[in-house]
């Protein structure tokens, strides 16, 4: 079973144009997305892949008032585990170093302790 990591997005509606393109985007991911209570503030539930994929639509839409959820979540997963690493580039074949670097943000230390891993050479 996959982690799903929990988000809290501060001031959801307000900062966002098209809100409405935007959760139903984030919906259709399979994630959830709900209101903390009352408050203006909001909170998303997402395993790592559909939260990529929240990014990578982000950023190719043209909308500029979405790009602080991008920022967000890229800064809020920046820091995987080594497992949860290994467990991303497992699932990919022949993938190379600057590949998965690009796909999780990690440094270029940890890609090549996981690609070494992966081919066997640890």
């Amino acid at each position: 079973m996959e982690k799903t990591n929990t988000v809290t997005l501060p001031s959801f509606l307000r900062r966002t144009m098209k809100a409405y393109a935007l959760k139903a985007h984030i919906r259709q991911q399979g994630c959830e997305l709900h209101r903390i209570g009352r408050s203006r503030n909001w909170q998303l539930k997402a395993n790592f892949e559909q939260i990529q994929a929240i990014i990578a639509f982000v950023d190719l839409s043209n909308e500029p008032s979405w790009l602080w959820l991008a920022k967000l979540l890229r800064n809020e997963y920046k820091h995987l585990t080594h497992d949860e690493l290994l467990k991303i580039a497992s699932k990919l074949e022949d993938i190379t170093i600057n590949a998965l670097i690009a796909r999780s943000d990690c440094t270029i230390a940890q890609a090549r302790t996981i690609i070494d891993e992966l081919e066997g050479l640890d």
